[in-house]
C-alpha cells in the first residue's frame, strides 16, 4: 500500500492475530530455483541490532531478530569481521541489504540460519569491549542534570550553557550486560551512576558541518557513566573519578542509525533496584549530536569507533537530599527507548 509521501507500506498480520504497518524500504526480486519462479521480498524499516556476544567460549559478531529473541551470527551470511571495531570500519550499505534480507526472509524460520541461537543462551558483550581511544564525554548537557549538579557543589547557576563541556573517560575494557561494577569502596564511598546515549563515529569526521553530522553516525549504545564524585571533586576534574576499572558499562548493543529518527528524541531512564531515577528525553539536550560533531571535528579529527557520550539527564544520586550513592547489591537499569536496557550489579570490589 502506498502512503502520502509515496513510499509503499507492507501490512503484516501477526501469530497474535495483531495488524502491523512496516515502511518498506527496499524490494529485492529473488529466483526460486526450487519452484522455477521470481519471489518479491520487501525489505521493511525495523531495527537493526548488532551485537558482540559469547558462547561456548567464543567471541561472535551477531544481530538480533526482529523480534529480539534471536541471535544470528553475521559469519553465516559472509560478513566476517574480527570485532565490532572493524565492523564500524568496514561495513557498508550492501552488507547492511543484507542483513535487512536475512532477517526478513528468516522471520518465520529462524532455525534456517545456521548458528542461530536465542537470546538467552548466550552471553552479551560490551558492543566495543576494549575501545582504541577514551570515550569522549558531555558533561551537564541537559539543564536540569546542571541545576542539580550545581547543588551538590554548592556553586551558583546562572542557567546559561554557552559551550559544551568536554571531558575524556579511559576505558580498559567496558563492563557488559549483566556483568559487576566494583564498588571500589577503598577509595570511594559516593559511586554514582548516569545513563547516556552514546553515539558511535561511522567514519573519519573532520571539519563536518552541522548539517553533514548525520552522515558520520554509525550508530547508539547505552553507556552508563559510573563516577566515583568525592575523587571527582576533589581533583577539580573529572578523568580519575570517572575511569576508575569497571566504570563504563556499555551495550546491550548497537541500534544503526538508520533504524532510529534524527535527531535522536528517546526517552532516557535509569532505576536502582527497580526504583525510578532518572526519566528524560534526548530532544532535551543542550548540545545535540550533529552540535557535538560538527564543533569537537573542527578542531580533531575523529576515527571511526571513536564513542560520544552524551551527557546524562538529572536523577542522579548526588542529586537527592541526602544524596542516594551507590552500594554493593545495588542493581542499576539503564534504558532508552529504541534500544533496550542495561543491567548491571555493584559488587563489593
Amino acid at each position: 500500500m502506498e502512503n502520502d509521501q509515496g513510499e509503499f507500506q507492507l501490512i503484516r498480520k501477526g501469530n497474535n492475530g495483531e495488524i502491523n504497518n512496516y515502511l518498506v524500504k527496499s524490494v529485492f526480486l529473488c529466483y526460486n530455483y526450487h519452484k522455477n519462479e521470481v519471489e518479491i521480498l520487501l525489505l521493511a524499516e525495523g531495527r537493526m541490532k548488532l551485537l558482540t556476544y559469547e558462547i561456548e567460549h567464543k567471541s561472535l559478531l551477531g544481530v538480533l531478530s526482529g523480534d529480539e529473541q534471536w541471535v544470528y551470527p553475521l559469519k553465516s551470511m559472509g560478513i566476517d569481521f574480527k570485532d565490532m571495531q572493524e565492523l564500524v570500519l568496514e561495513m557498508g550499505d550492501s552488507e547492511k541489504q543484507l542483513i535487512d534480507y536475512t532477517l526478513t526472509k528468516n522471520e518465520a524460520e529462524p532455525y534456517s540460519i545456521p548458528g542461530a541461537v536465542r537470546l538467552e543462551e548466550v552471553k552479551i558483550l560490551a558492543p566495543i569491549l576494549c575501545p582504541r581511544q577514551d570515550v569522549i564525554c558531555l558533561g551537564i548537557n541537559y539543564m536540569a542534570h546542571a541545576e542539580e549538579s550545581a547543588r551538590y557543589k554548592l556553586e551558583t547557576f546562572d542557567g546559561q550553557r554557552e559551550y559544551p563541556v568536554y571531558f575524556s573517560k579511559r576505558v580498559n575494557r567496558a563492563v557488559s550486560y549483566g556483568e559487576n561494577i566494583p564498588s571500589h569502596s577503598d577509595i570511594t564511598d559516593r559511586l554514582d551512576y548516569e545513563v547516556e546515549l552514546a553515539v558511535i563515529i561511522g567514519k573519519e569526521a573532520k571539519n563536518v558541518s552541522a548539517e553533514e553530522a548525520e552522515e558520520y553516525v554509525f550508530g547508539y549504545t547505552i553507556l552508563n557513566d559510573v563516577s566515583a564524585r568525592d575523587i571527582q571533586n576533589r581533583h577539580k576534574q573529572w578523568y580519575f573519578g570517572k575511569s576508575l576499572d569497571g566504570s563504563t558499562p556499555m551495550g546491550p548493543w548497537i541500534v544503526t542509525r538508520e533504524s532510529l529518527p534524527y535527531p535522536p528524541k528517546l526517552s532516557i531512564q535509569s532505576r536502582i533496584n527497580g526504583e525510578l531515577r532518572q526519566d528524560s528525553n534526548t530532544e532535551l539536550l543542550i548540545f545535540g549530536v550533529s552540535h557535538v560533531i560538527s564543533d569537537l571535528s573542527k578542531g580533531m579529527t575523529l576515527l571511526p569507533g571513536t564513542i560520544i557520550a552524551m551527557g546524562t539527564p538529572s536523577g542522579v544520586g548526588m542529586g537527592f537530599q541526602p544524596p542516594k550513592f551507590l552500594k554493593p547489591g545495588d542493581e542499576i537499569e539503564c534504558t532508552i527507548e529504541g534500544i533496550g536496557s542495561l543491567v548491571n550489579t555493584v559488587s563489593e570490589n
